[in-house]
């Protein structure tokens, strides 16, 4: 007969906490579909008592860490748990490489420098290192920012893998801000398809016409888009026609953090 070549039980399975499995498995499915799932839905999916499910779910939004659509009757992850866990993209190392490259890219431009990256179907700020100038851009970290009008959004979707991109591109709702917000898909992917051959990514006044953005991707070792950093100042100081020499300002310094990360080909237009 074959020898049994099942792998042996793990002895620690008997520590298992039920909840907490239950737990993950939610935050898991949830992390899946940014858009958001009902209570039916996830009950569903996970085969898990239906009054179980609601516990956690009232627990995780009570919380913070998730968050529920009234409309749609909806539950997604809320940017407090991206806030809690951005190590899964290299968290401290990337905040410290970054650290004194956002502060050059302030020194250089003069406007807040900012770096963040995607949650889902959004973006989210994890530092910045604010202007010295009276009247400046200053945001909170973990504050989230569409993908359609963000300038750090573009420039990571442009180095995306395909599908990726092109399932992020699915969920967007091209909500007007503005006269120059991008309002098509046929608009955004030919925007992001410049982006990818310049090496950078303008923000022209497409969520208020009161600040203007310049951004471009930062790539770790395996050269994969981790990352953005981005400057962000008031439209009276940075005008359209200053805007792509500011980029490329921006991209210099985004390679030089993705060497920093490990990367040996990172993109500069």
């Amino acid at each position: 007969m074959p020898a049994d070549r099942r792998a042996p039980p793990n002895p620690l399975n008997r520590y298992r906490v039920p909840i907490l499995d239950r737990t993950l498995d939610l935050l898991e499915l949830l992390s899946q579909h940014p858009e958001g799932l009902t209570l039916t839905a996830v009950t569903e999916r996970l085969a898990m008592p239906k009054n179980s499910v609601f516990r956690i779910l009232t627990t995780l939004t009570l919380r913070g860490y998730a968050e529920r659509d009234e409309p749609t009757k909806a539950y997604r992850l809320s940017r407090k748990l991206l806030s809690v866990s951005h190590g899964a993209i290299g968290g401290r190392r990337l905040l410290q490489a970054a650290s004194g490259i956002l502060t050059a890219l302030r020194d250089a431009t003069g406007e807040t420098a900012l770096l963040g990256t995607l949650s889902g179907s959004q973006g989210v700020v994890l530092d910045q290192v604010v202007s010295s100038y009276p009247v400046k851009v200053v945001v909170e970290v973990g504050h989230a920012f569409p993908l359609h009008t963000a300038a750090p959004a573009k420039a990571m979707l442009a180095f995306m893998p395909e599908d990726k991109r092109n399932a992020l591109i699915k969920g967007i709702h091209f909500t007007k801000h503005t006269k120059t917000t991008l309002t098509s898909t046929k608009a955004f992917v030919a925007e992001l398809s410049e982006v990818n051959n310049n090496g950078y990514a303008l923000d022209r006044c497409e969520e208020s016409e009161a600040y203007a953005c310049a951004a471009a991707p930062v790539f770790d070792a395996r050269e994969e888009v981790i990352a953005a950093i981005w400057i962000s100042g008031p439209s009276d100081r940075l005008p359209l026609s200053k805007l792509p020499a500011v980029g490329k300002i921006v991209a210099a310094h985004a390679v030089k953090l993705s060497t920093s990360m490990g990367s040996l080909d990172a993109h500069c237009g």
